[in-house]
């Protein structure tokens, strides 16, 4: 796994935004860079406005990272189907992105401020 996929804490603050809203912010976002993928910010759950995601039924799994569950973002502009994923048993390794969320980049604003 560590040839594989690398995890550190990104500096600096980071926000996610959709729809007029700003989803999460924090300081203690963790970057995961995975060899053949751009990198992905996870931001801890406890920095995400809970209140604008809904589980969906969107299941994936990664054969490095575990299985990831879904949500769907309900902004006021509608809602934006599989926005963010999480994994909340990840696979050895990897226990620090359990309980953060990682927002899809073409459907989400996710950038350092």
């Amino acid at each position: 796994m560590a040839d594989q996929i690398r995890l550190r804490p990104a500096t600096g603050t980071w926000v996610a935004r959709a729809g007029g809203a700003v989803i999460a912010e924090t300081g203690a976002a963790i970057e995961l860079t995975e060899r053949g993928h751009d990198p992905v910010i996870y931001f801890p759950r406890a920095d995400v406005a809970m209140a604008f995601l809904e589980p969906s039924a969107t299941v994936t799994a990664c054969p490095h990272k575990g299985t990831a569950s879904y949500f769907t973002l309900v902004t006021k502009s509608g809602e934006i189907a599989d926005a963010a994923w999480s994994y909340e048993t990840p696979k050895d390794g990897l226990a620090a992105i359990a309980g953060h969320l990682a927002f899809y980049g073409d459907k989400v604003t996710v950038e350092e401020v």
